[in-house]
């Protein structure tokens, strides 16, 4: 697979994936039942292309910003706050920072993260001067 320049030059940033961009590494997917490619990775931004394969899970876990999921193909069960989401092709699903999720898929299915990592508890923000 090819690198790829992920953090933004400007204020816009377009990417036309190529197939080799979209690519899913195989043996990671068979070794680990999922696998991920960062497409994105700008401050708290992240967008990333992920994949469950046949049978795979992504364990529970949560993180402090809100989550999105926009399912490419396939179909995946997510689970969050003793429900279940079954998702397919086109659909998106969000979760609030903080709400503990996973996914399982018995068929395998890939989708587009995008999280936004919210500053913890006692880290600093800068403070523009001017104010």
């Amino acid at each position: 697979m090819s690198s790829m320049h992920r953090t933004l030059d400007g204020d816009v940033l377009v990417s036309h994936l190529t197939q080799d961009d979209r690519m899913i590494d195989k043996d990671l997917l068979a070794k680990h039942g999922r696998t991920s490619r960062t497409l994105v990775k700008e401050g708290p931004l992240r967008l990333t292309l992920m994949a469950i394969g046949p049978g795979g899970n992504l364990p529970a876990h949560s993180t402090t910003g809100p989550v999105t999921i926009h399912v490419l193909d396939g179909e995946l069960l997510f689970k969050a706050l003793d429900r279940e989401y079954p998702l397919k092709t086109g659909d998106v699903l969000v979760f609030a920072g903080g709400v503990e999720h996973s996914a399982t898929s018995a068929g395998g299915g890939s989708f587009l993260l995008t999280v936004f990592h919210a500053p913890s508890a006692g880290s600093r923000v800068p403070v523009d001067e001017k104010t």
